[in-house]
């Protein structure tokens, strides 16, 4: 195994920069570049100097001895002041070293991974911390790196295992009289960890949707105000606004961080019949976005024109609020009326959708936990068959097992792995 090493923190000046080695010869390169011994897991102030002899920086070095580190192999860190010239000449030096190597992406969590210090899905996790601009977003990925989408999969595969076993050993049986009859324990098994897989799935969409983001779109006809609204909501000048119908064409997105949850606002085109082929692309392309939304803004003085979009849960507002007589129930964003109340109604929807989400946040996620739920519908139907089909049973049984061992990376995951592991940085 070659011992890697990388800059663990962003590029750039920096008050302290991280570089991280990791593999067999980590201590021993560290003890030669602090000139002193290190500790097998603790922390030295040492004076790094290179070949020639030189000083390159004064640092701290710790230090973790295998299996006790995130890689699971010994591992030095060397904490430097973090100017670009310092730590250019410590990757350099480190380049120099024999049997040491510039790290790929992602493979110091990679080899965390290979040696049992995280599941797949903890990697996921990882990932999704790093990516994380939310609070709701830091929270969900949070779970999955503490290892609780692991820790379930690992409760439905222990009892998955058991209910096969009792099956099988039924099966080992079959010419002696067994003195209980085991069908209604497995039953009851199957149909516990069957709930659990259908209500996790059901909550995977909203928690992709934590993950990647919510979309709002805010639709009307023609100059009702929807790009002076995508404004005052973004606080600049995102979309181009003008007293001319038509001006908006295609869709225009802004990422807000709205209640602590991610959230992509969608400026459409105005609704209304016209021949001009651009502006009509446009539209189409405003009312296919505004369908897929997560919620809709609408801005309309007849609501009844747009009653093909609304879905429930949407909200409806007057536009122009600053040129109405009445302003109840309208909204402005010249003036800003009513933009606080769609921000705070807007943030509520979102948020007691997110209640529902779950604990897996993947596609991958998903659809392992739906091969696992197909798996089961099809063991509890055949058990209910009679013993002299047990044995098709047990088979179905072992590949939901197989399924959930998928999920956190166990078994049938090799071609998914570079995929994953290129999304990380260097250092990590």
């Amino acid at each position: 195994m070659d011992t890697i090493f990388a800059l663990a923190t962003a590029h750039g000046k920096a008050g302290v920069a991280v570089i991280r080695v990791s593999g067999p010869l980590a201590l021993e390169c560290g003890a030669r570049l602090a000139a002193k011994s290190l500790p097998a897991r603790g922390m030295r102030m040492a004076q790094l100097k290179d070949g020639a002899g030189e000083v390159i920086d004064d640092a701290l070095v710790l230090s973790f001895s295998a299996p006790n580190s995130f890689t699971g192999e010994n591992v030095v860190e060397f904490q430097l002041h973090g100017s670009t010239a310092v730590v250019g000449a410590m990757l350099e030096e480190l380049g120099r070293q024999d049997g040491l190597r510039l790290a790929e992406p992602g493979e110091f969590t990679r080899r965390a991974l290979e040696n049992g210090k995280l599941d797949l899905a903890q990697v996921e996790g990882l990932a999704d911390l790093i990516d994380a601009e939310t609070e709701a977003q830091r929270k969900q990925a949070q779970v999955i790196l503490a290892g609780e989408l692991g820790d379930l999969a690992e409760r439905w595969r222990a009892d998955l295992i058991r209910a096969a076993s009792l099956i099988e050993v039924t099966i080992d049986f079959a010419d002696e009289d067994v003195p209980v009859d085991v069908t209604p324990e497995v039953e009851s098994l199957l149909a516990g960890v069957a709930s659990d897989l259908e209500k996790e799935t059901a909550g995977v969409k909203i928690a992709e949707r934590i993950r990647n983001g919510f979309e709002v779109a805010i639709v009307g006809a023609p100059n009702v105000g929807k790009s002076t609204l995508l404004n005052a909501l973004a606080g600049r000048e995102a979309a181009i606004t003008s007293e001319f119908a038509g001006t908006t064409r295609d869709v225009i997105e802004v990422r807000m961080d709205l209640a602590g949850l991610p959230v992509t606002l969608l400026d459409t085109a105005g609704l209304r019949e016209t021949e001009d082929h651009v502006e009509g692309i446009g539209i189409e392309r405003a009312r296919q976005r505004a369908e897929k939304a997560d919620l809709r803004i609408f801005l309309s003085e007849d609501f009844q024109d747009i009653e093909d979009l609304y879905q429930e849960g949407d909200l409806r507002f007057f536009p122009k609020a600053d040129q109405r007589a009445d302003a109840s129930g309208a909204i402005s964003g010249v003036t800003g009326q009513g933009v606080d109340q769609l921000v705070s109604l807007v943030s509520e929807q979102l948020k007691e959708r997110s209640t529902q989400a779950g604990i897996a946040t993947r596609a991958r996620h998903r659809d392992a936990m739906q091969a696992a739920q197909t798996s089961l519908t099809s063991a509890r139907q055949i058990l209910a068959r009679g013993p002299e089909f047990y044995d098709i049973a047990a088979e179905d049984m072992r590949s939901a097992i197989r399924s959930l061992e998928a999920l956190v990376g166990r078994v049938g995951v090799e071609n998914l792995l570079d995929e994953i592991f290129s999304s990380f940085c260097l250092g990590k």
